[in-house]
């Protein structure tokens, strides 16, 4: 598998997306934007958590596809870019969402100068790259953060049996390689980066505030359907 064959499966079910990914999550009861909310919302508290203003933030999502998770952030930071190796998944999101900033790249080298951001995450994104561009991907992301700039990761958890399904079963996850929590920690602090963790998510549905803070208490354990990973630039860098 290479980027240019992932930008050709990912341009061919634009149009499909959304109904392929309710289909292969139907058992869970919930559909694909429920898990959207959670992810943007997690985004915003561990933004906020790292940085004083999220208000001054420039701000890239890394294969961003069509834009899914975008709505829910206007007028969230100063600015919101977005980067994709499907041309046509970039079309349908400039068509939806005016006030983000949208280009594609090859995948590999991003078309940004160093510095450029000081918040990048990548939402279900690695496990379609090439194994051998792991390194690299999360070197780009190092070189267009500034220094204490913060990176966020959101994978699958290949330790959940329910995902493990959802993945198998799913066509545009058929060339998936899913990544171990530590192998992300592993590559990220490879590329540079410090203050690397990793904590599950979705161990319940955090409806409400009684099951936000179980899922919360939950994610020192291996039980999340996904989990996310947090890394600092280091501000000497």
């Amino acid at each position: 598998m290479t980027q240019g064959q992932v930008a050709e499966d990912f341009d061919r079910i634009v149009d499909d997306y959304e109904e392929k990914i309710n289909s292969a999550i139907a058992f869970g009861g919930r559909e694909h934007r429920f898990y959207i909310d959670v992810k943007r919302e997690k985004i915003l508290d561990l933004a906020s958590e790292h940085f004083p203003a999220i208000a001054d933030l420039d701000v890239l999502d890394l294969g961003c596809g069509v834009g899914a998770y975008h709505p829910g952030l206007e007028g969230k930071f100063r600015e919101l870019h977005g980067i994709d190796v499907s041309s046509r998944s970039i079309a349908a999101a400039k068509q939806k969402h005016d006030f983000v900033v949208y280009e594609t790249f090859d995948g590999e080298r991003l078309p940004y100068p160093d510095g450029r951001f000081d918040l990048a995450f990548a939402i279900c994104v690695m496990h379609h790259v090439p194994p051998k561009q792991w390194l690299g991907f999360c070197a780009e992301m190092f070189r267009v953060l500034k220094p204490g700039g913060l990176a966020l990761i959101f994978e699958h958890n290949p330790y959940n049996p329910a995902t493990q399904y959802i993945v198998k079963t799913c066509d545009i996850d058929k060339d998936a390689v899913l990544l171990r929590p530590r192998a992300v920690r592993k590559l990220f602090a490879g590329a540079g980066f410090e203050e690397v963790y990793t904590r599950t998510i979705l161990s319940v549905p955090p409806v409400g505030s009684f099951l936000t803070l179980l899922d919360r208490g939950f994610g020192y354990l291996p039980l999340g359907a996904q989990y996310y990973m947090s890394a600092a630039k280091p501000r000497r860098a």
